[in-house]
């Protein structure tokens, strides 16, 4: 009784603060050096270049951990808030960052993608995101415009248009070694119309600000970092990561 009663403060303090956080995005992306639209030119961010070049690498180190993609977890198993939009084992996830927390384990096993992404500036969340066949996202949209959204393209299958994204009005499809930035605060959905996985890279970095509004962004975000939503998912990873290292160990003898 006493974790249901928690859970429910939190999820009523949650939705109370939820629409304080839109809103204050809303008012800093005034003074972003972006733009505030639903997709940004890739020429807009210095690293996505960087990212583009060095993609076969990244896709690499994925593959190399492709005989372990039935051991990955579902988003919700670490994120439980996305239950909402996520009830199957058709997204899964392998996190290197998460709020800017780095997940060491895991990110000895992408020791290339790790250097990669330690090298843009303002990232704070990585993963590799995996999107089973016939898989559809329905339309949502994310909390706060401090942050923008980046997908690199690694494993795309099928004809172009297969695997695709809606974005507000526009529609994307994924290219592998193509970068895709948008702002997730704009209503989004995905989908997987092929017979194999789709596997993206998913970066969230810091939308650019100059001071003092980068002051009060990082301020937010540290709000953010420090909520319970954030605190239970990093301990549902650390505890996965954990148990699924321990795992690799036994099966290497």
């Amino acid at each position: 009784m006493k974790n249901l009663f928690l859970q429910s403060r939190e999820w009523i303090k949650f939705n109370v603060f939820r629409p304080t956080l839109l809103k204050a995005g809303e008012v800093l992306a005034r003074h972003a050096e972006v733009p505030d639209k639903p997709v940004f030119g890739r020429a807009d961010f210095d690293w996505v270049a960087t990212l583009e070049a060095n993609w076969a690498k990244v896709r690499d180190e994925f593959e190399a951990l492709s005989n372990l993609q039935q051991y990955l977890p579902a988003i919700q198993d670490i994120q439980q808030e996305q239950k909402v939009l996520n009830q199957d084992q058709n997204w899964k996830t392998f996190f290197l960052y998460g709020f800017g927390q780095k997940a060491r384990l895991n990110c000895a096993l992408c020791p290339k993608t790790t250097a990669l992404l330690e090298s843009i500036p303002g990232m704070k969340t990585a993963f590799f995101s995996v999107i089973a066949p016939g898989k559809h996202i329905p339309a949502h949209k994310g909390l706060f415009k401090g942050i923008i959204r980046s997908h690199l393209g690694l494993i795309i299958p099928g004809k172009p248009g297969t695997c695709r994204m809606r974005v507000e009005d526009q529609l994307y499809n994924w290219k592998p070694g193509e970068v895709v930035v948008f702002d997730d605060t704009y209503e989004h959905e995905v989908w997987n119309d092929s017979d194999s996985p789709r596997v993206v890279l998913l970066l969230d970095v810091l939308r650019p600000f100059r001071p003092p509004f980068s002051w009060f962004n990082d301020w937010i975000i540290g709000l953010i970092t420090g909520s319970s939503y954030v605190r239970e998912a990093r301990k549902r990873h650390q505890q996965w990561e954990a148990e699924f290292h321990r795992n690799l160990k036994r099966a290497a003898g």
